[in-house]
């Protein structure tokens, strides 16, 4: 198996033996490896044709602060269901 990681303009790429861990398979990230990639004490698997992809964890909001301040203001956004009148849902079911 071939862990890969891209740094700048340059590849690392090293072969490394699968491992038993009880009753898993696992594999040992080279120190290096983890201060190129900054990864962190926990990361994300998943498989992406075939391939094991782990990436660092990352926020799932991550951004989002930048992103609404990029937005601007509320303050003269449009209140869309504002004066709307109460429907059989609104009386029914809804509940608080």
């Amino acid at each position: 198996m071939a862990l890969s990681t891209r740094v700048g303009l340059y590849n690392t790429a090293m072969v490394v033996a699968l491992e038993n861990v009880g009753s898993s398979r696992g594999i040992r990230i080279p120190e290096s490896l983890i201060e190129q990639c900054g990864l962190g004490e926990s990361v994300d698997l998943k498989v992406v044709n075939g391939d094991l992809v782990i990436t660092t964890c990352r926020n799932p909001r991550e951004g989002w602060d930048a992103a609404f301040e990029r937005a601007g203001s509320s303050a003269t956004d449009q209140l869309l269901l504002e004066g709307l009148s109460p429907n059989r849902f609104d009386h029914e079911e809804w509940e608080w």
